[in-house]
């Protein structure tokens, strides 16, 4: 999935401040209860992990794919974090004053702290973020919230003031974007930096090795600031394809990652999976959805789009691909959150209806080969999916076969993930694709949405415009008023399910298992990773060995 900016992102996407309502809708609890030790956390051991993709990039200003932003998650820090129950708590900031009127924000930095080379953390790494950030030469396309601050200053050493001239409401929790090494990165190109590669930050992993398509390795800080890591080291296997993952889950040559429906349901139901293995459950901050290049006549007409919305059976979808693990998705919020709008327009499935609004834009079978046509045209395209990703590529199936059935053709094409991001999501080379955003814990979408995000790499890719919809994107960020950024983010989703830009399809649960020599794993509203540093194995039972 990409990361929600593509984390906050790309499964972001993207991808990707004010919070959920927890897990809500779905049993949170794991389905087998974890070991208990009572032996005291050990330090030792190494954790390996799974995704289907590799990372493109590993400065978070430059990335917006979800491996990406994982990784660096254990490399950087921002100056503030959700901690377990959704609350904005400090990182790189110990403290901070917001002034009266929301306007002015100041960061009381943590003294101490040193990059992994060595070199301190000052206030001038902060600064020099922001300013990188806004910086036009940079494509980022996460630049939109600190270019609301007004000014950005250096009171001292660990002082940093942001102030704004207007209300921004998601201007805290802004701050807890990736902090980067003045030292390292002033006066460079930063597209042409070695820290894509090999990047050094403050956090409580260090880099170690990255072979491009097979692994990417980190070794513990034995200096971070809230204690080093009890687990040694990460290793990240990258394995295009989920099944011989699962093998590899089998096997013991992972530890832990995301189940598919069916693994989750029946092939980790067996005695091997039950004494060796702790499987959660929970609905995710993420939705999938089929997005439309809105550029490419074929899907011009809104009534083209809801007539594809009328075709897919999402029940289905749900029912025969998530095995029931998962609900509708109806917009970009979470079902069960504050900003979350139950009673926007829906699309039943409904394909006498669906053929009749494509007849009513024109698109019809004029000469009895099962295609709809207009202008002498037939209506076919092709319809994108990343390479390993099994949800999806069955997603793509039955979408293929339901479109079939109104009239329209859809060739599936599998790209592999990197050339996938690079080479056709940002330079908007696709016709349809589905894909997944993560779903911010602020309901700002200004982002995904705002028509000025079209631009190369930036993430309104499908290249959305609405006027009304900017309005109300730019108003719902500019108050503190809940209820006002409500009405704004429920107008929002409905013109959204009307307009039909994306066919949104289903938020699914997130499906984790892990090695049952883990311990002190706890699930929380946040997930299971929220406290990954405190993961520990009993020494007795510890595999490996980290060569530092």
């Amino acid at each position: 999935m990409l990361s929600s900016k593509f984390c906050h992102i790309l499964c972001w996407l993207f991808l990707i401040s004010i919070v959920f309502a927890g897990c809500s809708g779905t049993d949170s609890s794991p389905l087998h209860i974890q070991r208990q030790s009572s032996q005291k956390p050990a330090y030792g051991d190494i954790i390996v992990d799974g995704s289907t993709g590799d990372a493109s990039n590993l400065i978070p200003l430059l990335s917006s794919d979800s491996t990406s932003h994982d990784v660096a998650n254990l490399i950087y820090n921002g100056l503030v974090k959700y901690d377990k129950d959704l609350n904005i708590v400090g990182d790189l900031a110990e403290s901070w004053e917001i002034s009266r009127d929301g306007l002015v924000i100041t960061f009381h930095l943590r003294r101490g702290v040193r990059w992994h080379d060595g070199h301190p953390f000052t206030a001038e790494d902060v600064l020099f973020t922001y300013q990188l950030t806004i910086d036009p030469k940079t494509p980022t396309a996460y630049s939109g919230d600190f270019l609301k601050v007004k000014k950005a200053e250096m009171l001292d050493t660990y002082t940093f003031r942001a102030t704004y001239d207007k209300p921004f409401a998601p201007a805290l929790m802004s701050w807890g974007s990736a902090i980067l090494p003045k030292h390292l990165l002033a006066g460079k190109d930063i597209t042409r930096t070695p820290l894509a590669r090999k990047p050094i930050g403050t956090g409580p992993y260090k880099f170690k090795e990255w072979v491009t398509g097979q692994k990417i390795v980190l070794v513990y800080n034995p200096d971070y600031f809230e204690g080093r890591p009890y687990i040694d080291g990460y290793i990240l296997r990258i394995i295009p394809d989920m099944a011989t993952m699962f093998l590899e889950l089998r096997a013991g040559g992972i530890d832990r990652m995301g189940l598919t429906p069916l693994q989750y349901t029946r092939q980790t139901e067996s005695r091997l999976f039950r004494n060796n293995y702790n499987k959660f459950r929970y609905l995710s901050f993420g939705y999938t959805f089929v997005g439309y290049n809105l550029k490419n006549p074929l899907f011009a007409d809104k009534r083209v789009r809801q007539a594809m919305a009328m075709a897919v059976d999402k029940d289905e979808i749900i029912r025969g691909v998530l095995m029931g693990l998962g609900k509708p998705a109806t917009g970009p919020f979470k079902p069960g959150t504050w900003a979350y709008n139950p009673n926007v327009r829906t699309y039943p499935y409904d394909p006498e209806k669906a053929r009749a609004l494509l007849a009513e834009a024109g698109w019809q079978d004029r000469n009895g080969d099962g295609l709809v046509d207009k202008d002498g045209k037939t209506f076919e395209f092709e319809l994108l999916i990343s390479q390993g990703n099994e949800v999806r590529g069955k997603c793509a199936e039955i979408i293929q076969r339901r479109l079939a059935e109104i009239g329209i053709k859809v060739k599936i094409r599998v790209v592999e993930w990197a050339a996938f991001v690079n080479d056709f999501i940002n330079k908007r080379r696709f016709d349809a694709t589905i894909l997944g955003w993560t779903i911010p814990l602020d309901p700002d979408l200004y982002d995904v949405w705002h028509s000025s995000k079209t631009g190369p790499q930036e993430l309104n890719f499908i290249s959305f415009k609405n006027e009304e919809v900017d309005k109300l994107l730019v108003k719902g960020r500019s108050t503190f008023n809940i209820e006002e950024r409500k009405r704004c983010y429920n107008r929002i989703q409905e013109i959204l399910a009307e307009e039909q830009p994306y066919n949104f399809l289903y938020v699914p649960d997130a499906l984790p298992i892990v090695q049952s020599r883990f311990r002190g794993i706890e699930l929380a509203p946040l997930g299971i990773g929220h406290n990954f540093i405190k993961w520990y194995v009993p020494k007795a039972e510890q595999r490996f060995i980290m060569m530092r």
